[in-house]
């Protein structure tokens, strides 16, 4: 039997065909019948007009585009023959208003879909409200990466060589505020403990120790025969580095360096989204693939017990929020204002 249901809560809207056996889902299909053409859009277009129209890809991940956009545009300058390099000032920034856009895209994740799914498939009335602890985080962390990007979303001050804002002290210290902020609704409310002591977690039999709406959620899962579903291919890829995650390919427990001329888009049938794979398998990106290649601890315990199930996947989302909220507090610590804020002028010529 195939039961099909229309799902709204993405960038546009998709298809879900159900594939059921003995009662309970065997399969899903996912399929886009709309077309939004943004590749084609920017054909014929000036290099730099990628910076406005690419983020506009997506107003759940716009940054992530930005940011991709700007370094696509670095290489080509550094094809055509500019030299340059990015002040680590330029660099702090982008990584950490790209680190806030996770932060508060795990947050709504969490609230906004997980506990209200769980919520309906339990058939429970939970007293709390999903949508104004969502709101509440996201809008805390949002104005943090406004004081350096200007807005969000769709902000375009990533720039080739940098970025456009110069901040002050002042900038810094509110950002510092916002984000000390963060860390306190995570604490109280989220984990329910001290955030470095969340961080030393690194064994199953430490959970217990966790409060707040995690520790409430693992529970539940638990509780209710739920963590073991929703395994995957069990394939792990990050294509993409940071300061604090790395590009490479996991399957099993081996872990290794990755070709991107391997990455590959397929054409498939009764849907205008095309297939992304690598060496023509298909891998799972996200949380839980930068944590197993960073071979975070509790992930891998985790994984070593429940595979990559959904309280793996649950897990890794959420605990890439501690991860980031502790790393965007470091960088705020150690940022140089002194330093340029781009370094490729406006009249630079090629070397």
């Amino acid at each position: 039997m195939i039961v099909k249901k229309l799902i709204e809560k993405i960038e546009g809207e998709a298809e879900l065909e159900f594939s059921f056996k003995s009662g309970k889902i065997d399969d899903v299909d996912i399929k886009f019948d709309l077309y939004r053409g943004i590749e084609e859009i920017l054909k014929g277009k000036a290099p730099r007009d990628a910076l406005v129209i690419t983020p506009r890809v997506c107003g759940i991940c716009n940054h992530a585009h930005l940011i991709a956009s700007v370094r696509a545009l670095e290489s080509g300058f550094r094809d055509a023959g500019f030299t340059f390099e990015l002040s680590k000032k330029a660099k702090d920034i982008r990584e950490f208003t790209l680190s806030c856009e996770l932060v508060q895209n795990h947050i709504k994740w969490l609230y906004l879909t997980i506990f209200p799914q769980l919520n309906r498939v339990l058939k429970s009335d939970p007293d709390d409200n999903y949508a104004l602890k969502a709101s509440y985080i996201a809008n805390t962390v949002t104005k943090a990466i406004a004081i350096f990007a200007g807005q969000w979303p769709h902000s375009s001050y990533a720039v080739p060589g940098g970025v456009t804002c110069d901040p002050t002290y002042i900038d810094i210290i509110s950002a510092q505020n916002l984000i000390d902020e963060a860390i306190r609704f995570t604490q109280k409310v989220l984990i329910g403990m001290d955030l470095d002591e969340y961080l030393s977690i690194e064994s199953l039999s430490q959970l217990k120790t966790l409060g707040g709406d995690f520790g409430k959620l693992l529970f539940t899962l638990e509780d209710n025969q739920l963590a073991k579903i929703g395994k995957s291919y069990d394939r792990f890829i990050v294509l993409g580095e940071s300061a604090f995650f790395k590009s490479a390919k996991s399957i099993a427990t081996t872990t290794s360096t990755i070709d991107q001329r391997f990455v590959k888009e397929l054409e498939q049938t009764g849907t205008k989204a095309k297939a992304a794979l690598y060496k023509n398998r298909f891998y799972e990106v996200g949380p839980m693939a930068r944590a197993i290649i960073n071979k975070e601890p509790i992930i891998m315990s985790l994984r070593k017990r429940y595979r990559d199930s959904l309280i793996t996947r649950i897990y890794a989302r959420v605990h890439e929020v501690a991860i980031l909220l502790n790393y965007t507090k470091g960088l705020l610590q150690n940022l140089d204002i002194t330093q340029e804020s781009c370094t490729l002028k406006s009249k630079a010529t090629p070397s």
